[in-house]
């Protein structure tokens, strides 16, 4: 079976896909920082299995288009890409598997497009996690409460131009620093040791012992990902993932009707136990989500895995997938 790219045009949009397989339809969506070939270890055994796997660049992303306007990377536009995926392959109903951004848009998807989503699988972002956007505060608020101890990300990118100013010319360096960190071996909270003014996101980030190769990242797949961010331009290489966290405050305001709505879909989480995200979001995270995911068929956290689990535990992500898939 040979992996297809194709472009698929959306309301002025323009999607790259990447597409392996034939069967029932799987919808894979990265988050920040991916591509689609963040699943690259995904598609050819869902592929096997019997699926289509269709990996989106996101919007804002790789070969897709990349809107400077936060608002348009909303739920409701993200949503609307994936939908329109499923109309492009003449599906009523799909599946959808999505990592940290595309977690969360997995998990909103199964609220509000029950009637198209069969099933999801959310990869490292626990269900109404509340620095996700679970909190009964404006997730703006929250994150500048945060950064009025430490250095916070989600804080840092709310200004709009200055992220983008700090990684230009550097987005070689930042992309490096910041796998290694969310890795199962960096240590990307040691930014509470940097204060919130001053420092830039590239500056909380530890320097990785060596330059890829890593034993999950090729340096062929490092280069990758630096031409595929950079192929729009330096001013454009992060715009998807700085506008995902400027569109929570949008996605926040628009949804509150549906705010800690149980989940009725099929659903399996899998994390890493070595993701700082994992640490960020607490027990209470976990027990939320037991109680509000309603058909919750997993809650696996794979040993050692940092956040990247497609590419630091790909044999045991998969066997989950798959095992997931076939109870449907």
């Amino acid at each position: 079976m040979t992996l297809r790219h194709s472009q698929l045009r959306v309301a002025g949009i323009d999607l790259h896909l990447a597409q392996q397989g034939e069967g029932p339809l799987v919808v894979l969506c990265h988050g920040y920082p991916g591509l689609w070939y963040s699943w690259r270890h995904q598609i050819p055994a869902l592929a096997a299995a019997g699926y289509r796997a269709v990996a989106l660049d996101m919007r804002g992303y790789g070969r897709s288009s990349r809107p400077l306007d936060s608002d348009e990377y909303g739920f409701d536009k993200t949503s609307a890409d994936v939908l329109a995926v499923l109309d492009h392959f003449g599906e009523d109903e799909a599946v959808l598997f999505g990592h940290d951004f595309g977690a969360n848009l997995a998990w909103h998807m199964g609220i509000h497009h029950a009637d198209r989503i069969r099933g999801i699988a959310s990869l490292c972002v626990p269900y109404d996690m509340e620095m996700a956007g679970g909190s009964d505060s404006l997730p703006s608020g929250l994150f500048a409460e945060i950064a009025e101890n430490h250095f916070f990300h989600m804080h840092y990118y709310q200004a709009v131009g200055v992220a983008e100013a700090h990684t230009a010319g550097h987005e070689r360096e930042f992309l490096k620093r910041l796998f290694w960190a969310l890795c199962g071996e960096g240590s990307l909270l040691d930014w509470i040791d940097f204060p919130m003014e001053g420092t830039r996101y590239l500056d909380v980030l530890a320097e990785p012992p060596s330059d890829p190769p890593w034993p999950w990242l090729s340096a062929e797949d490092f280069d990758y990902y630096v031409q595929e961010y950079l192929c729009a331009g330096s001013d454009l290489a992060f715009i998807g993932g700085i506008n995902s966290y400027r569109a929570m405050d949008r996605n926040w305001r628009l949804y509150r009707d549906s705010a800690h709505a149980e989940v009725p879909v099929p659903a399996l989480f899998v994390g890493g136990a070595a993701d700082p995200v994992t640490e960020l979001a607490g027990e209470a995270a976990f027990e939320g989500m037991r109680a509000k995911v309603k058909d919750l068929r997993g809650l696996e956290l794979l040993p050692g895995a940092g956040h990247f689990i497609q590419q630091e535990a790909p044999e045991a992500l998969n066997r989950l997938l798959v095992g997931f898939l076939e109870g449907l």
